[in-house]
C-alpha cells in the first residue's frame, strides 16, 4: 500500500484508537490489557497517522492477536488486511504452529480470508458475540 508502513509500537500508543475503534462509549480504560507490557504492538502507519494497531501474545509456539483495531474512517480501505498479513509473516519465521483470535461474530469473514477457521467456541462479552478462530501454521 502507498505510503504506508507498519512498525512496532509501545502499549500505550494502541489505547485511543483501541478505544475509538472498538469501545467508543465505555470508559477508556477498559481498551487496557492487563499483560499489555507482555505483548508486542503493531501500528500500521498511513503517511504519518496512525490508523491501525494489533496486539500480539504468545505461549510457545501458539500466538494470539488482540485488540486488533482500525480507525472508523479508515476502515474497508484495505488497512486492516495488510495489517493482519503482517502479523502472518511476522511469527511464521518465530516457529508459529498456530495464530488465534477471539472474533467478533461480525468479522468472522474477514480472518476467513485469511485461512482462519472458527472453532466451536463462541462467548459474549460486553453485549458482543464472539468466536475464537484459528490458522494453523506449518512451519
Amino acid at each position: 500500500m502507498e505510503n504506508t508502513h507498519i512498525e512496532q509500537i509501545r502499549a500505550d500508543l494502541t489505547w485511543r484508537i483501541r478505544h475509538i475503534a472498538m469501545y467508543p462509549d465505555q470508559p477508556y480504560d477498559t481498551i487496557k490489557l492487563e499483560n499489555d507490557r507482555d505483548g508486542l504492538h503493531f501500528g500500521l502507519f498511513a503517511g504519518d497517522q496512525l490508523v491501525s494497531v494489533v496486539s500480539l501474545f504468545n505461549e510457545g509456539t501458539v500466538y494470539q492477536f488482540r485488540k486488533f483495531a482500525t480507525v472508523p474512517e479508515y476502515q474497508g480501505k484495505g488497512y486492516g488486511s495488510f495489517l493482519l498479513q503482517h502479523l502472518i509473516d511476522y511469527v511464521r519465521p518465530l516457529g508459529a504452529t498456530m495464530l488465534w483470535c477471539n472474533a467478533r461474530i461480525t468479522a468472522a469473514p474477514f480472518y476467513a480470508k485469511f485461512g482462519f477457521l472458527e472453532t466451536d467456541e463462541c462467548f459474549a462479552k460486553q453485549g458482543l458475540e464472539f468466536v475464537i478462530m484459528q490458522l494453523q501454521l506449518n512451519n
